[in-house]
């Protein structure tokens, strides 16, 4: 089957499938209309599917893509990987009516599947042995661990290890973005560039590039040990300066006609704003961290998945890499969502239901726009090799 061909195709379609259903049914919570499972609490479920349900999707179906780029090793797909998408989909549905099934199961089904994935990444990884990349399964397993803690609270085996758990798992996964997007929005902006005859080439690694990723992960582990404190606060607004500048360096200005380029600097200037939001709270004393943690969340995570997704999709289907108007709308529509929830986080303006809408809706706009192209096998042109993302 073509859908189980490479592992981009199953997890960016269920994914962004699950993103749209588990968000408008957090909205219908919201608004009444819905009756949350009790387990894990309703607060806590939301959060708990958007980190380790879509977001988990989305880093499995690029890294089980990327991997094979990085180490030239063959790529997971057919049974093996069907096996890791029926891992990752037993969680979702065990999730989805976790009271009405024995909760140690609940827990074991959802968190098996992370582990899964970080096996199935750092063995070619190792192989190939690019110790770049080492890392990378590591903050695979940093969110798993994660996960493991929130279950172990709601099976009644510890306590208060839920809520940090879940603010860490958020920074842990900037940390993926930071590394991951601080590696392909500069060369693919570049390329694009090029592609339309202009100028362009990769900047130089300088002082901002140095900085921020060290300054984020100290920002995930001060928010594992030390939340609420000046240091991670100290450590929060080092990052939001070295993203800006980091940014501001990428040629973001130069693409604006192409939306497969600027949504992947717009998600990723996401990164900074979470970041000053937190420092915010933490320095200032001000009640920012939730607005910071959605900034994160529902901005930089929300939009850098529909960015990378709608160009990976389209580059390694063999097509043309050219926006189809839904991917278009998609990035419009979780950017107006996720401006709104995170304006309802720092004024408590009762918008919260309007912006889950809004995301959820960005979410099945990109599903039944890349579902042809997801599950259809791949187009073979004599530009295919020059469409790759």
């Amino acid at each position: 089957m073509a859908l189980f061909d490479a592992g981009f195709r199953p997890f960016f379609l269920l994914g962004s499938l699950h993103a749209a259903l588990a968000v408008l049914a957090w909205g219908g919570v919201l608004a009444g209309w819905i009756a949350p499972p009790t387990w894990l609490g309703a607060t806590r479920w939301h959060a708990h599917e958007m980190l380790f349900g879509v977001v988990s999707a989305a880093i499995a179906g690029f890294l089980l893509t990327a991997v094979p780029n990085w180490t030239q090793r063959p790529a997971l797909r057919g049974g093996r990987l069907a096996t890791l998408v029926a891992l990752w989909l037993a969680g979702r549905l065990a999730m989805a009516a976790p009271d009405r099934l024995p909760p140690l199961l609940v827990a074991a089904v959802d968190v098996a599947f992370l582990p899964a994935l970080a096996l199935a990444v750092a063995a070619p990884i190792w192989a190939a042995g690019t110790r770049r990349n080492y890392v990378v399964p590591l903050l695979v397993l940093a969110l798993g661990l994660a996960d493991a803690l929130v279950q172990a609270e709601s099976l009644g085996w510890i306590g208060g290890f839920a809520a940090p758990a879940l603010r860490t798992g958020v920074f842990v996964v900037a940390v993926v973005v930071t590394l991951i997007g601080g590696r392909i929005v500069p060369l693919f902006t570049a390329n694009a560039l090029r592609r339309a005859g202009r100028t362009a080439a990769v900047p130089v690694p300088g002082l901002a590039d140095r900085i921020a990723l060290p300054a984020v992960i100290a920002c995930a582990a001060l928010s594992a040990i030390a939340p609420g404190s000046a240091a991670r606060g100290l450590a929060a607004a080092v990052a939001a300066l070295a993203l800006v500048a980091r940014l501001a360096r990428w040629q973001g200005h130069r693409s604006l006609g192409d939306p497969l380029v600027w949504s992947l600097h717009l998600g990723y200037a996401w990164l900074p704003i979470g970041y000053a939001l937190v420092a915010g709270a933490d320095l200032l004393r001000e009640p920012w961290e939730l607005a910071g943690l959605h900034a994160l969340g529902a901005g930089a995570f929300g939009t850098m998945i529909l960015a990378v997704a709608s160009r990976v999709a389209l580059g390694h289907s063999g097509r043309p890499l050219v926006a189809p108007p839904g991917a278009v709308a998609a990035y419009a529509l979780a950017t107006l969502g996720a401006l709104l929830r995170v304006a309802g986080a720092v004024t408590g303006a009762p918008v919260l239901p309007l912006a889950a809408i809004l995301w959820g809706v960005a979410f099945f706009v990109f599903f039944a726009t890349y579902a042809p192209i997801l599950a259809t096998p791949r187009v073979a042109t004599t530009s295919s090799l020059a469409t790759r993302s």
